[in-house]
């Protein structure tokens, strides 16, 4: 049974996710010549914590947040304005600062468009974040919390998608059963992004 992440862990969440992605090729170089990553980087995940609360669910392994993951319905798989206003993580997104905010809209225009190409007439989960500690991973943490997402997505019979950005995390996923939909490079930071689906 996993701890179902509250509004009074968003802090702590924001913190461990910026944790677990702080060697992350996509966001190091998003923040590329940056001030203060850590700072912004808790900034950046702040906003997925928010917006999964307000829209899906966001669950730990346990009260202590070893790691975090986010889920979301396909209809709200994208982060426009209005949901983030409503979810309340406009004011962390505005901390995350001009400079990457711009060199995030490319990127994740392109991603969205991607997801929506391959999810046309499915009903879905989006995984939109998933991440352990750096000093506990390894622990069978990460587990844990797929296996949630997987259990949820089956039981409710619904395709799982996710994007990641490590060919390493591409054959982790495959092992859990996803299937690679397809690799694409993203402008802007000249990045590849895999992009993966599991079918229930």
């Amino acid at each position: 049974m996993l701890y179902r992440v509250q509004k009074r862990d968003i802090v702590r969440a924001s913190k461990v996710l910026a944790d677990a992605f702080q060697r992350d090729p996509l966001w190091n170089k998003i923040c590329e010549g940056e001030s203060d990553l850590e700072k912004r980087f808790r900034a950046i995940f702040e906003v997925p914590v928010r917006y999964c609360l307000k829209y899906g669910e966001i669950y730990a392994p346990s009260e202590n947040l070893e790691g975090v993951i986010g889920l979301i319905p396909g209809k709200y798989a994208d982060m426009n304005v209005w949901h983030m206003i409503r979810s309340g993580s406009m004011g962390s997104a505005m901390r995350i600062g001009l400079n990457v905010a711009k060199k995030m809209a490319p990127v994740f225009k392109l991603v969205n468009e991607d997801r929506r190409k391959h999810m046309a007439g499915h009903t879905f989960l989006h995984l939109s974040v998933v991440g352990v500690t750096t000093d506990l991973q390894g622990k069978g943490f990460g587990r844990k919390l797929i296996d949630e997402a997987i259990g949820k997505s089956e039981q409710e019979r619904l395709h799982l998608y996710l994007e990641t950005e490590t060919e390493e995390n591409v054959k982790m996923y495959e092992h859990f059963g996803f299937r690679l939909l397809n690799r694409i490079n993203l402008p802007i930071v000249n990045l590849p992004m895999w992009e993966m689906v599991k079918v229930p």
